[in-house]
């Protein structure tokens, strides 16, 4: 392919409808990723393509999905993605690009009744499905794949994180071998490269280096003692104006925690993490993008797939365990060119995760001094009822289990050190090593 992209969607070669389509949403370039991997889809090769969650490649496999597929003809593509969020934003996504609905998109997870799954599989031609539920229509022989033309496996390096590799693998299997494929990870661990080498044939390889953008991202972190990081998070939180805020934890646990503690100091706040109904994480995720709620509490897996715009700041309460996650969290921010804070609050018990972080990935951050005029706040530390009373409600009680005065501990081990090392200087970039 030419290293000449194209500057806007006409230079494509869509059909009139799908480019109308996106016209009407409103995409006049393409993003790099688009603009690499587009072409490639569209005249049948397999892609493996380097991308982050908000660079725009549900549009790129999107696009493959409407043109590759003929109404009535059964289940022509399958994407594969890791959570029941994610499954919901991708099939919106593509359902904007299918003009005159000329197909049935249908979703398929866990957590709700299979039987209207099953209903609607017998007239789909796009189906979105997380692995585990697919696996089990497979099982039951509710679902045709004899039929499918592409298949796509969307943050493979999730659906690695979260165990369902051997249900790809299967599911893969069961697949028809004339088929094109396509997989897109933020990152390639070695099990990735594997799953790409065993079922994709001859694949393109699409690299999108700045998945964020360096000059709108700011970095910053709180050298904090385990009993302050609660009252530092609560201060800076209530002196930010932001409307749209995220805060991330390790476990359920500490999410419930700070969300509760968050709700007590008259913080306008929800809470979303696996212990959730998909009803009750629906209402989260709505009432966060409407605006309902200022700041959400989440954990990694179940922030996965959540889109939404114009999230000002990221605050790390607790620091991922992974380099990887880091990645993923810092990316919900300085989207569509807005910028954005990354907020990273840091004791003992966080020094060799975030040592972790920089062992890996070539960041600059800014060190800043707590304040002096923070109020201390006293722990919440009370169970929930259950998890519909944590859904932008001021009822107090959320975590589950007991807790103390640490902040919210997450398991780590202290490292022994006062501090941690890694490239600090005033400018953010995102290079990986």
């Amino acid at each position: 392919m030419s290293d000449n992209l194209v500057s806007n969607f006409n230079g494509f070669n869509l059909g009139s409808k799908l480019l109308g389509a996106i016209q009407r949403l409103g995409f006049e370039v393409p993003t790099e990723i688009q603009a690499k991997s587009i072409p490639l889809i569209l005249e049948g090769k397999d892609v493996v393509g380097e991308s982050a969650t908000g660079s725009g490649k549900t549009l790129a496999f999107g696009c493959g999905a409407i043109e590759c597929c003929l109404p009535k003809q059964g289940v022509q593509a399958l994407i594969l993605v890791p959570t029941r969020e994610l499954a919901e934003q991708v099939s919106k996504s593509i359902n904007d690009l299918n003009v005159n609905k000329r197909f049935r998109i249908l979703q398929i997870y866990g957590g709700v009744s299979i039987n209207p799954q099953i209903d609607f599989l017998r007239s789909s031609e796009i189906v979105v499905a997380t692995p585990g539920r697919l696996k089990d229509h497979i099982q039951r022989g509710t679902i045709d794949l004899s039929k499918l033309k592409l298949l796509v496996l969307d943050e493979a390096d999730r659906m690695l994180d979260m165990g369902f590799i051997p249900d790809v693998e299967d599911i893969v299997k069961r697949c028809p071998k004339k088929r094109q494929t396509l997989l897109f990870s933020a990152t390639f661990p070695p099990a990735v490269r594997v799953l790409t080498n065993k079922f994709l044939s001859n694949p393109v390889n699409v690299k999108v280096d700045n998945q964020v953008d360096a000059k709108l991202l700011k970095q910053v972190y709180y050298d904090a003692r385990r009993g302050e990081k609660l009252s530092l998070l609560v201060h800076l939180i209530k002196n930010e104006e932001s409307d749209r805020i995220m805060v991330f934890c390790n476990t359920r646990m500490n999410s419930d925690l700070v969300h509760q503690n968050l709700v007590r100091n008259n913080i306008k706040a929800s809470v979303l993490h696996g212990g959730f109904t998909q009803a009750s994480r629906t209402k989260v995720i709505d009432n966060f993008k409407t605006g309902k709620c200022k700041v959400l509490v989440c954990t990694d897996v179940a922030a996965r797939g959540i889109h939404v715009d114009d999230v000002s700041h990221v605050y790390n309460y607790d620091m991922a365990k992974d380099p990887n996650d880091y990645v993923h969290r810092i990316g919900r921010t300085a989207r569509a060119g807005s910028e954005g804070l990354v907020v990273n609050l840091v004791s003992d018990l966080d020094h060799d995760n975030f040592s972790r972080v920089f062992s890996n990935y070539d960041f600059s951050i800014d060190k800043l001094s707590p304040p002096e005029d923070m109020v201390r706040i006293k722990f919440d530390i009370s169970k929930p009822r259950d998890n519909n009373d944590r859904v932008g409600s001021n009822r107090r009680g959320s975590s589950q289990g007991r807790s103390n005065n640490s902040g919210g501990r997450t398991g780590s081990r202290p490292s022994g050190r006062s501090g941690f090392s890694g490239n600090r200087n005033s400018s953010s970039r995102l290079r990986r090593r």
